[in-house]
C-alpha cells in the first residue's frame, strides 16, 4: 500500500491538489484551517480586495511567529560547551 495520499486543500477561494505522506495529512489540514482563519480575520478587518494581499499578510504573520519561536528556542552553544566542560571535569575527578 502506498504511503502517499492525494488530497485537495482550499486556500483563498482556490483549490490546491496535493500529494502528501499519510502521516502529514492532519498537519496539512490544520495548517490550511489556520490560514483560512487568518485570511478571514484580515478580510474582515481591512479593506483589501485582492486575495494575494491577504495571503501576503498571512505569510508575514506566520513567518514572524516562526522567527519568534526559533529565536526563543535558540540555545547558546558557548553555554553548552562550558557546561559540558564542567561535567567532564567532575567525571574525571569522580573516576580518580
Amino acid at each position: 500500500m502506498s504511503d502517499l495520499l492525494k488530497i485537495k486543500v482550499s486556500l483563498a477561494d482556490r483549490v490546491y491538489p496535493l500529494t502528501i505522506r499519510r502521516d502529514e495529512e492532519e498537519n496539512i489540514r490544520k495548517a490550511a484551517k489556520s490560514i483560512e482563519a487568518i485570511l478571514k480575520k484580515y478580510e474582515d478587518g481591512y479593506a483589501v480586495r485582492d486575495k494575494q494581499d491577504l495571503l501576503a499578510m498571512c505569510a508575514l504573520q506566520l513567518a514572524s511567529r516562526l522567527e519568534k519561536i526559533q529565536t526563543d528556542n535558540l540555545v547558546n552553544g558557548d553555554d553548552i560547551g562550558a557546561h559540558l566542560d564542567r561535567l567532564s571535569e567532575k567525571l574525571k575527578q569522580a573516576t580518580q
